[in-house]
């Protein structure tokens, strides 16, 4: 009898919330999993939660901070220790601050830790993934947040002059999904489909380094918020689907709707160029 191999995942933010689901059903489903997660304690809690919910199933749980060039460089290289080829990659991971933080390279946290992380980790993974052949995905978790924005600040991208967390954060997820955009494009065609999804309104531990209002507002909306099972929801949908399209963004299963600046082909390669060459100067 032949066996079929199992197919990989690797899943960012892992270790609680969405990220935990995603990695946990995709271990009960066969699939190999590879988890990241940041925190020691919340990385070994749901090590041991997908082994129970999961027996005999395969689940490694990794840890990094994506906000850390040098940490996602590391993590590419220890996800290749552990499989010759990716299947999918849920680009999972990501915050909300509560302060402007500058990283050890230089760069703001959120820009850096919800976008220029798993920008870098998705290039330093892509010969893992093109070597999954035809119907690999790559799905990246954004928000409806970029809607409340009108665009990237192109002209302070570091939020140097005037600092916003909530402003922040929507340029983060704006910046997802342009990401998307223009990965999509230039892996259409080899048959790697990436899209991007917005959860919802999750009840998890987001906004716990939020600022107070963030926190706020979370508690006031826990009664409304969606369980992590039904913000996973349209992400598991996805990496089930064979045929989604690629360079969507998608809202409870199906495509939903786009700003001016998340259409715009001109911003996403603008983005680009930009990620390529901040991140070229943390070599």
């Amino acid at each position: 009898m032949t066996t079929i191999p199992r197919r990989t995942a690797v899943v960012t933010g892992a270790s609680a919330g969405i990220g935990l689901v995603v990695a946990r059903e995709l271990a009960k489903s066969g699939w190999r999993v590879i988890g990241v997660g940041r925190d020691a304690g919340r990385a070994a809690a749901a090590q041991h939660a997908i082994d129970a919910a999961a027996p005999g199933s395969s689940f490694t749980m990794l840890r990094a901070d994506l906000s850390l060039m040098g940490d996602v460089r590391q993590l590419a290289r220890d996800i290749a220790e552990e499989t010759d080829a990716i299947h999918l990659l849920v680009n999972n991971a990501g915050g909300t601050p509560a302060r402007r933080i500058v990283t050890q390279d230089g760069f703001e946290q959120c820009f850096a830790g919800n976008h220029l992380g798993p920008f870098l980790l998705t290039q330093e993974l892509l010969p893992l993934i093109e070597r999954a052949g035809e119907g690999a995905q790559i799905i990246n978790v954004a928000s409806v947040a970029h809607r409340f924005i009108k665009d990237i600040q192109w002209d302070d991208l570091q939020m140097e002059r005037k600092f916003d967390p909530g402003k922040a954060y929507s340029q983060s997820k704006l910046a997802n999904i342009l990401f998307t955009r223009a990965l999509a494009r230039r892996l259409a065609d080899i048959g790697i489909r990436v899209n991007a999804v917005h959860p919802g309104f999750v009840q998890s531990n987001f906004a716990s380094h939020g600022n107070a209002i963030v926190r706020l507002i979370y508690r006031l909306g826990t009664p409304f918020a969606l369980t992590p099972e039904q913000g996973a929801d349209t992400i598991l949908w996805l990496a089930a689907e064979r045929n989604p399209g690629t360079g969507g963004y998608f809202s409870k299963r199906r495509l939903a709707p786009l700003t001016p600046a998340a259409s715009d082909e001109a911003g996403a390669e603008r983005l680009w160029r930009i990620s390529e060459d901040l991140l070229r100067a943390t070599r």
